[in-house]
């Protein structure tokens, strides 16, 4: 990207907008592909400022704009000033930018609507244990049933990533504390293999599943099987693993329980703004999230919350997560976290009530497009420099 932008722009001023522009639309690409991996996403950086709010108009991605572009004009300012003759009209575009964002930002109010009791549950197993058979899943699963029993009345239970397996098709399971909302999957040996979220009554019974949206590559996928089959058996064939034949879900709905439409994905699709997105559009009222984090260390755990708040605030639903050793609470549609729990032996169990709530947002309709159009613009106000030196 950067050797596309030089060669577009000569000119020292030019190439700063260029990049700035340029960068947006990398980070626009690390969304795609089966090779994804969004994280260090520029827009994430203003959330503890109120300009995060501008995310409802043109997603992170706009945030992404808004650093860039302040970016941009600064670095102009600063080579003018080398030559003597420095013009602050860059700058004085991105207070103004500043200005309006932090002003929408600071005049949202939360939604009104109905609450819905919920118990969230916060558990604290070691990532490899179970995968390993050091911790069973009847045993998890007595923990876990224990903290969901005397919730509030009319209260959802809802459990973390994979909280139930099974050997087959996710089946009715007498003994869940219903009705809930659990994730649900296989560890391996199992065709096809999947990761998912299901709804269960009150008598255990399945009601409805949806399965992972986005893969984790390498892990859930093994991509460019065609060429790279071979090689992918020769490594995993010795250690016991076979190639997962998982396969993407392409028809995300949300789940419905009780005459609720609760938007859920699993774990990594929290950082892929097009699955809330989605699910928002097709009716949910409240985003839930069921994830494992027990695979983070340092400072990747509160990085995966910090990022799942952003939905909240694109969509204006509320979002609720249940993680295995991760934060695990409310956040309202304002992005802003309202009971949050993330430390604890064991099992620690948070009785939130999120607001259910509908509408649509700017980027509910309209996606990335205003972000791409701004970062589109500031490569072409490059290129048009590209004659002069400054």
């Amino acid at each position: 990207m950067a050797l596309i932008a030089t060669r577009l722009t000569p000119s020292p001023t030019g190439r700063v907008w260029t990049l700035a522009g340029g960068w947006v639309l990398l980070e626009w690409l690390r969304f795609l592909g089966p090779l994804a991996f969004p994280w260090p996403t520029l827009g994430y950086t203003l959330l503890p400022t109120p300009a995060i709010q501008i995310a409802d108009l043109g997603g992170v991605l706009l945030g992404s704009v808004l650093v860039a572009f302040t970016a941009a004009a600064l670095g102009q300012a600063w080579l003018e000033r080398q030559q003597g003759r420095a013009s602050w009209r860059p700058v004085v575009l991105a207070a103004l930018a500043w200005g309006g964002a932090l002003g929408y930002g600071l005049t949202r109010l939360p939604g009104e609507g109905p609450e819905q009791p919920m118990r969230v549950l916060r558990m604290a197993f070691a990532a490899f244990d179970r995968a390993s058979g050091t911790l069973t899943a009847d045993e998890q699963f007595r923990v876990q049933r224990q903290a969901s029993l005397n919730r509030p009345p009319g209260s959802v239970v809802v459990w973390s990533e994979t909280a139930l397996t099974f050997a087959g098709p996710p089946a009715p399971v007498t003994a869940f504390p219903g009705p809930g909302i659990s994730g649900a999957g296989v560890y391996a040996n199992v065709s096809p293999a999947y990761n998912a979220v299901i709804s269960l009554d009150a008598s255990g019974r399945v009601m409805s599943r949806n399965d992972k949206a986005k893969l984790v590559p390498f892990g859930e996928e093994f991509p460019f099987q065609t060429v790279l089959g071979p090689i992918y058996r020769l490594i995993l064939t010795p250690l016991g693993f076979a190639i997962p034949d998982t396969v993407p879900n392409r028809d995300l709905g949300p789940l419905s329980l009780g005459g609720v439409a609760y938007g859920t994905y699993v774990c990594y699709d929290s950082v892929f703004p097009w699955v809330a997105r989605t699910l928002a559009n097709r009716g949910a009222q409240v985003l839930v999230n069921p994830s494992n984090d027990g695979w983070y260390k340092g400072w990747g755990v509160q990085q995966h919350f910090q990022m799942g708040r952003v939905r909240a605030i694109e969509t204006r639903r509320w979002l609720v997560r249940s993680v295995n050793l991760g934060v695990a609470g409310a956040v309202n549609d304002l992005g802003q976290p309202v009971q949050t729990v993330s430390t604890g032996q064991e099992v620690q169990v948070l009785d939130v009530r999120p607001r259910l709530l509908s509408g649509t947002t700017v980027f509910m309709q309209v996606g990335d497009l205003p972000a791409l159009g701004l970062a589109l613009l500031m490569v072409l106000y490059g290129w048009r420099r590209r004659v002069a030196w400054l």
